[in-house]
């Protein structure tokens, strides 16, 4: 087995794979990460992304337009709860730099922004509604866990943790969720969402990055984190935010529905499994 660990998009970022020569495979796959950052990031204003949000529209390269299209189909997917136009509701937050970057503590915040802006794409060009601005971080993670698990699967059996945003290919993999709970994976994706993952404090109160599109603020839910298991680590990344949002007992609901596996943990401590998982 060969590992690498390097910072990328705000997380700690590790590959793995099972090959005895795989130097030339793992450093393609780092040098993914760090190029789609530079595409994909709101904190430079240089980025693809930023030049989208400045400008309102823009003539996308493949990589930008592909996310921006999977952001909009899990927006239709999750009935709006999972929303990439959250960029200002975040930044008015407090989420205005890189989260290594946030001061301890801060004036109150602004009053909730309003979220759910149409976005258009015809053919290459991304529109923006005007005020309208988007925000792909986690699930800008997800596409470069799935981009670079795709290059390391060449080399063998592979996975890839972009901060909790995990890729797998070619074997079962054991997977610790929580410190008494682990899942074997030969494939698919897993996200965690949690408001103990980005949480800072202004005038005092703690808030957290996941912004509910309905109130423009961060969600107040009884849920601490969501994990979930899908096909990829994009699918996984929206519906882990989208079931956070919903709560536990609704969360519950449409997991088992759905029968998409998830583990949900409560603000008291209680752990929760459903879509399958038991």
């Amino acid at each position: 087995m060969t590992r690498r660990t390097f910072r990328a998009m705000g997380t700690d970022v590790e590959l793995l794979v099972q090959a005895a020569e795989a130097d030339g495979g793992l450093a393609a796959a780092e040098a993914e990460f760090h190029r789609l950052e530079r595409l994909l990031t709101r904190f430079d204003p240089a980025s693809e992304l930023s030049q989208l949000n400045e400008k309102g529209s823009l003539e996308a390269g493949p990589d930008l337009l592909e996310v921006v299209r999977h952001a909009l189909a899990g927006r239709s997917e999750t009935a709006g709860r999972f929303d990439p136009t959250v960029h200002d509701a975040v930044v008015e937050a407090g989420y205005d730099r890189t989260f290594g970057e946030l001061p301890d503590d801060g004036p109150v915040p602004a009053a909730g922004t309003p979220c759910g802006g149409a976005v258009r794409i015809d053919g290459n060009l991304i529109e923006l509604d005007d005020g309208v601005r988007i925000d792909l971080g986690g699930i800008g993670k997800g596409y470069a866990a799935e981009k670079a698990a795709t290059i390391l699967a060449a080399a063998g059996p592979c996975l890839v943790n972009a901060g909790g945003d995990i890729a797998l290919r070619g074997i079962p993999w054991t997977i610790a969720v929580q410190p008494q709970l682990t899942l074997e994976l030969a494939g698919g994706g897993l996200a965690t969402s949690g408001r103990d993952r980005r949480a800072w404090r202004r005038a005092g109160r703690e808030l957290h990055h996941l912004i509910d599109p309905v109130t423009g603020e961060p969600a107040a839910c009884d849920l601490l984190r969501a994990t979930v298991i899908a096909p990829d680590a994009i699918q996984a990344e929206i519906w882990a935010k989208a079931l956070f949002l919903a709560g536990s007992h609704a969360a519950v609901a449409e997991a088992d529905a759905q029968q998409l596996p998830r583990v949900l943990v409560t603000r008291s401590g209680e752990t929760r499994l459903a879509g399958g998982l038991g």
